[in-house]
């Protein structure tokens, strides 16, 4: 349905007008300590002198008790309180839907104002419950530029980056709505680790590539992990990366997590079709720049990711290929089951030759784990997700999943 609106009426003019000249509230989360002290003094909501009592009092609030309206600030003053919600903002994104998969995996998705000119934007978050732990995927732009071949999300172009506000607040949303936060209650029916954090690990696996939009991912990350605060473990949070060669020595120097790459092919020709980044920084430089990965070991290795695409990149001679190009390298292999989406031309690879392919990897002396597919009945799965306003009509959406609920989408 077309909204129109009668321009010609001066209360839809003077409606219009009032609220370009409403002030933009300021957002709190995303900001470092340093610049949550600055924006509380040049607000003049708070003075100098008390700016670092305030600044822990708030990041408590914040990221301890997952608070996100100040009237739930019981130890501020009322008048201080009101202060701040006259000047800044906590809230928590739109949720324009939440999916939930037979196999309790979750898919959030969020709506977010424009920045500056433009229209408000979507993106998609994923919770996966497994035994013992409980996995996050967040997206970290609106879209992705890498138009990797296999890629549903890469079929979508880059619309922007997101803030490092928007990067955390699908982890907190997440442990809103799965009732994480201290005091808080887990959903009926809602199936989560036994014991523990609902949310113990994060992977920025999602929409967009997070080295194209290093500076939010770093800022959102480092306040993730703040032992005040969300206090996720750096080993408990992975960054992957298509290969922006010259942020992963960076990513290890100033953000400290654990790194997974999106290789899927063992010689450039193949990768340059399948990850075009390949192009701009082939094979050598990449698996050189993760041999100087700082902190690399056998206990702090690089998890390579690899999707089983049948007669593309699934024969022995790839596996074999694979071993020889990362000889040496404290590595974790991930193979993962191509997940379908509507328009590829690709396949999965065939159970018994993904076993295969993992048999002779982990002879050689790699973990080589075969990732279950979680969440394809809702198109949560690896390389499926994307702003529901690019995605396919609706109609055709609830065919495929229809499709993959009976079991013939699977591989």
């Amino acid at each position: 349905m077309t909204l129109s609106l009668d321009l010609t009426t001066d209360a839809t003019r003077d409606a219009l007008r009032a609220r370009a000249a409403a002030p933009v509230k300021g957002e709190l989360i995303g900001l470092t300590r340093e610049e949550l002290a600055e924006a509380l003094v040049t607000s003049g909501v708070v003075p100098e002198r008390q700016a670092k009592m305030r600044v822990q009092q708030l990041w408590h609030w914040l990221y301890v008790r997952g608070v996100s309206d100040f009237a739930d600030m019981f130890n501020i003053s009322k008048d201080l309180r009101a202060e701040l919600a006259k000047h800044f903002t906590i809230a928590r994104p739109e949720i324009v839907e939440e999916q939930i998969s037979s196999d309790g995996t979750r898919k959030w998705l969020f709506r977010f104002p424009p920045r500056g000119a433009g229209r408000p934007v979507e993106i998609e978050t994923v919770y996966i419950p497994e035994e013992g732990r409980g996995t996050l995927c967040i997206s970290s732009q609106v879209g992705c530029t890498l138009t990797c071949s296999f890629c549903h999300t890469g079929t979508q172009k880059l619309v922007r980056n997101l803030t490092a506000e928007e990067i955390l607040a699908q982890l907190m949303t997440a442990r809103d709505r799965l009732g994480d936060f201290p005091d808080r209650d887990t959903p009926a029916g809602a199936i989560v680790p036994a014991e523990g954090r609902k949310v113990s690990n994060i992977v920025m696996m999602g929409m967009g590539e997070p080295l194209y939009n290093f500076e939010a991912v770093k800022k959102a990350l480092l306040i993730a992990s703040d032992g005040d605060g969300l206090a996720l473990s750096k080993r408990r949070i992975t960054l992957s990366t298509s290969g922006v060669v010259p942020e992963i020595f960076r990513t290890g120097e100033e953000i400290g997590v654990m790194l997974a790459i999106s290789l899927h092919a063992t010689n450039d020709d193949l990768r340059d079709l399948l990850v075009p980044i390949n192009k701009k920084y082939p094979l050598k430089e990449l698996v050189d720049a993760c041999r100087n990965y700082p902190g690399l070991s056998n206990a702090r290795r690089i998890t390579f990711e690899y999707v089983m695409l049948k007669d593309v990149n699934d024969s022995l001679e790839d596996a074999k290929a694979l071993v020889k190009l990362l000889k040496g390298v404290p590595a974790k292999i991930n193979l993962i089951p191509f997940n379908p989406w509507p328009g590829t031309n690709y396949q999965c690879s065939d159970w018994e030759t993904i076993e295969k392919f993992a048999d002779y990897i982990n002879n050689a002396g790699y973990a080589s784990p075969i990732r279950t597919p979680r969440g394809r009945d809702i198109l949560a799965a690896c390389g499926q997700l994307k702003s529901e306003s690019e995605r396919m009509k609706k109609s055709e959406r609830l065919a495929l999943e229809a499709m993959m609920i009976a079991g013939h989408g699977e591989a």
